[in-house]
């Protein structure tokens, strides 16, 4: 990501662990919860584990869209 100056924005650090439970706070899942199953620093997304209609969904989230509960 470039910001306007040409200066690269710092990249947002995860702080998600494989297991821990998180509240999808933006896009499509907002309100829902899911299980981080990977975490990828390099692309700052998580995937978690996301009950839809009663099945575990993996769902690829950016880090701004999950807040761990």
């Amino acid at each position: 990501k470039q910001l306007e100056s040409g200066v690269t924005a710092p990249r947002e650090l995860a702080n998600f662990s494989k297991g821990d439970n998180v509240r999808i706070v933006d896009g499509p899942f907002l309100g829902f919860n899911g299980l981080v199953d990977e975490v990828d620093q390099d692309h700052g997304r998580v995937k978690a584990l996301v009950s839809i209609f009663g099945r575990s969904t993996p769902v690829e989230l950016a880090f701004s869209q999950v807040e761990r509960v």
